[in-house]
């Protein structure tokens, strides 16, 4: 499996849902952090959940945060939790959702906070 990334900054990718087993090859193409965007059980019960990717991202040696939004619509305070995530977490960092949209308008809304 090759991760489907886009880069959205220098050291910022956004991807679509990634599973558990994602995050060991995240960890070996260099990321050094992952946010998921995306609600437990949005899609349903074959959605892994945050803990199993946690866990995962984890045992890979990757820095792991629960962010969850919805797709729709992101609070000033999901912003700006996000930006605080922008700011501690170590680079380079991949982030994901359904699409990758949601991460990726999520990441420019944080930017404009800075």
């Amino acid at each position: 499996m090759s991760l489907p990334l886009s880069q959205i900054a220098a050291d910022v990718c956004v991807a679509p849902q990634l599973t558990p087993e994602a995050m060991a090859e995240a960890a070996q193409a260099g990321f050094r952090s992952v946010v998921n965007n995306r609600p437990d059980f949005e899609h349903g019960p074959d959605q892994p959940t945050s803990a199993e990717i946690e866990a995962a991202a984890r045992a890979a040696g990757l820095e792991y945060r629960h962010l969850p939004v919805a797709g729709g619509y992101q609070s000033p305070e999901e912003v700006a939790q996000c930006a605080q995530l922008l700011q501690e977490l170590p680079r380079p960092l991949l982030m994901f959702c359904r699409s990758g949209a949601r991460s990726t308008r999520l990441f420019m809304l944080a930017q404009q906070q800075a």
